[in-house]
This record gives C-alpha cells, sequence and structure tokens, in this order.
C-alpha cells in the first residue's frame, strides 16, 4: 500500500487589512477577534489541524505582534510527533525588501518548503469564516491529476464583479479554462445558470510545481506576485489548474443550514454581518459543531455572569453570545456579541453589536449598531451607535449601512 503523501500547510497571513480599519489599526488582519473568544487565524488552523495536517506554517508581515504571541501561546502540537504551527516572519532572504505579494510571500519562504520536503503544498488564506475539510480536497486534486487545484464556491452571478471568478471548461467541468477577475458579465455554470464558482483563496499545489511558478513569477517586473492574479493564471495557461467545489466538501457535524458557509470578513459590514450569523436559534454558521471545533485560546477566567444591579434592575440577555469572565448588571442585552471581561452597569443597553475583550459600558449607557474595540470605555450615560452624526464628529468610523466602529482604548464621554 503506497504511502499518502506528505502534506505542507502554508498560512499566507500579512495583509493589512485596509478595509477593517480601526480594527487594524493595531493588529494583523488574521489578528482581530472574532465570536468573543477567537481570532480570525483559528478558522485557517483549525481546518488544517482537523484535516490531518501536522507541520503548518504562518507568514505574517504586519503589524504581527499580537497574531505571532496568539500563534504561539494557542497552537502548541506534539514535538514528539514533528507536528508545528510556527508563525514566520518576513525574512528579508531575497534582500532588503519585504513580501511584494502573497506569492512573494511564498518566494521568500521556500527554504520552508525545501526543509520539510512535502509532496504537496496546501496555501490558505488566514481570514475567512468557514468550515472545510482539505483533506478531501487534497483527495481530490491527487485524483485529477491537475498540478494545481483551486477551491472555489457558488456565489449569486450578481455578484461576480466582487470576486475571482473561476471559468470552466465544459468539456470535463473540472479543468480552469479562464481565471476572471472581478468579471462584469460572466457566464453562469452549467448546472445552476444563476451562479458562478468564486475562488476563495485555498489552493493545493504539487510542491516542485509550485516551487516552479513562484521562482518565475520572481523573475517578472510585470507581476504583482499575487497568487490569485498571478499564480493561478500561470497553471491556468499551462491546461494544469483544476477547481474544487467547496459544495462536494462534507464536514464532520455540518448541518444543511451552514454546510456551505463561507464568509469574507474583509470589510466592516461583513464582519458585522458574520457575527449576526452566529447568535440565531438554529446559527448560520454554528460554532458548537463538536465534531469539527474552532480551536482557540483557553482563557484562564471565571464564567459570564448576569446579575441585578445595585438598585435591583434585572438584565436580560437575548439572542446572544457572552464570553468568559464578563459581568452584566442590570443590562439589556440583545442580538449581541460580547468578548471576554467585558463589564456593563446597571440600566445599560446593549443591541445588535458587537464587543471585543476588556470593554466597560457605563450604567445608563446606549450601544447599537455598533463594534466596540478591545478596553474601549463608555461613561455613564454615553451612547454610541445612537446619533450618527454625533458618532461622526467624535471621529468615530460609521459605515453607508450604520455601524459604528469605536476603536481600541477609546474613552466614551457621553
Amino acid at each position: 500500500m503506497p504511502a499518502a503523501p506528505k502534506v505542507f500547510g502554508i498560512i499566507l497571513a500579512g495583509g493589512e487589512g485596509k478595509r477593517l480599519m480601526p480594527l487594524t489599526t493595531d493588529r494583523a488582519k488574521p489578528a482581530v477577534p472574532f465570536g468573543g473568544q477567537y481570532r480570525l487565524i483559528d478558522f485557517a488552523i483549525s481546518n488544517l489541524v482537523n484535516s490531518g495536517l501536522q507541520q503548518i506554517v504562518v507568514l505574517t508581515q504586519y503589524k504581527s505582534h499580537s497574531l505571532d504571541r496568539h500563534v504561539s501561546q494557542t497552537w502548541r502540537m506534539s514535538a514528539l510527533l514533528n507536528s508545528y504551527v510556527t508563525s514566520v516572519p518576513a525574512q528579508q532572504r531575497l534582500g532588503k525588501r519585504w513580501f511584494a505579494g502573497s506569492a512573494d510571500a511564498i518566494l521568500q519562504s521556500l527554504n520552508l518548503i525545501h526543509d520539510e520536503k512535502p509532496d504537496i503544498v496546501a496555501v490558505i488564506g488566514a481570514d475567512h469564516v468557514y468550515r472545510m475539510d482539505f483533506q478531501q480536497m487534497i483527495d481530490a486534486h491527487i485524483a485529477s491529476g491537475a498540478r494545481a487545484t483551486v477551491a472555489g464556491i457558488r456565489q449569486p452571478i450578481a455578484l461576480a464583479d466582487q470576486f475571482g471568478v473561476i471559468d470552466l471548461d465544459p468539456a470535463d467541468n473540472l479543468t480552469i479554462r479562464e481565471f476572471l477577475e472581478k468579471p462584469q458579465n460572466p457566464t453562469g455554470l452549467s448546472d445552476s445558470p444563476h451562479e458562478v464558482l468564486a475562488s476563495m483563496g485555498n489552493y493545493i499545489f504539487d510542491t516542485d510545481a509550485l516551487i516552479e511558478a513562484v521562482e518565475a513569477d520572481g523573475e517578472l517586473p510585470t507581476s504583482n506576485h499575487d497568487m490569485g492574479g498571478d499564480i493561478v493564471p500561470y497553471f491556468v495557461n499551462r491546461g494544469e489548474a483544476a477547481v474544487y467545489d467547496f459544495q462536494r466538501n462534507d464536514v464532520p457535524g455540518s448541518t444543511d443550514r451552514d454546510r456551505d458557509y463561507w464568509r469574507d470578513v474583509g470589510t466592516i459590514d461583513s464582519f458585522f454581518d458574520a457575527h449576526m450569523d452566529l447568535i440565531s436559534t438554529l446559527p448560520i454558521f454554528n460554532l458548537y459543531n463538536t465534531d469539527w471545533p474552532i480551536h482557540s485560546q483557553s482563557v484562564n477566567s471565571p464564567p459570564a455572569k448576569f446579575v441585578r444591579d445595585g438598585v435591583g434592575r434585572i438584565g436580560n440577555a437575548i439572542d446572544s453570545i457572552v464570553s468568559l469572565g464578563s459581568v452584566l448588571s442590570g443590562t439589556h442585552l440583545e442580538r449581541s456579541v460580547v468578548g471576554p471581561w467585558t463589564l456593563a452597569g446597571g440600566g445599560s443597553t446593549i443591541t445588535d453589536s458587537v464587543l471585543f475583550e476588556h470593554v466597560n459600558v457605563g450604567a445608563g449607557a446606549r450601544v447599537h449598531r455598533a463594534i466596540l474595540d478591545k478596553n474601549v470605555v463608555l461613561d455613564a450615560g454615553a451612547t454610541v451607535g445612537v446619533d450618527r452624526a454625533r458618532d461622526l464628529a467624535r471621529g468615530f468610523t460609521v459605515t453607508d449601512s450604520g455601524i459604528t466602529v469605536v476603536g481600541k482604548n477609546v474613552h466614551v464621554t457621553g
């Protein structure tokens, strides 16, 4: 019986996340907290680990301290089995320059691949919310005979101009005929004319082919050195690229409601919407799937507590997630996600909001349709998300849809 191929995992985690400002002012996008106790990077690493990968590197660059610390504190694998998850900062191995793109990040990190000598390399993004069994994609890659396989997710054709779209050869509906960047008039799928296959930013490569591709790309002065924009077309032009339809992926414990769930949380609105997906009775994305857990750092904290306030007012929590260490006193909490060690005082109201860790909401304060970053403090009676003009005047970020974002360490006085 032939030995199983050795697979090496590379997570691309160097993005700035400019569209998530101010949440990325002081941290890399993959380090942004999510769902109370998680970081965005936890979804990528959990998927690879649950899929059986044992050697995984996280390529970092932009403001990576909190990301590096989270990976080192959380993801401790068995050294006895040569298992590891480790962050690798930009090393300037090819000169005094930083990563010029995702493909250049791999080019400058080829020493990691040479050290492990894998047969196959999985290259995935670090900032999407989803579950995926990558072993199923690896099996499909091997069976196809392709040198590169791109994971595709079905999206409405009306949204095609927001994605890189995969155009398939109708002869087999497997070979990628063309990779279209944000097309205006794409052709729908043969079995679903109202949908297209959008790239998920997850790839499987034969190792030698990946090395050859990034080295060739590194010699092109006109290249943007991007995995989706340059490396995938390289394989497409050679007839060596196949697609893996995410619809085929069957993760243990998934339901019909959350089986094909995938969110690109690259904007404030999509980040907010992904949180709202968590809190319904039958969640669109289920954090409670114990067959395919999303792992994260164990928080050494007491349980969350809900108590009357000093004058006996009774609070309530409806359709919400509350993390460890939080104390809500006489607070009305509804349709919200609350991070660890949050304190909320009597008569305060928190609705349709996302709070990170160590937020302090004073007595009688009101928070609505807002995202409050770490260590935000609201004085008694203060408001966020209630008066758009006032929020803008105070320098807060307010999206067109009306979501107010308050950055890290801000003190809101009124």
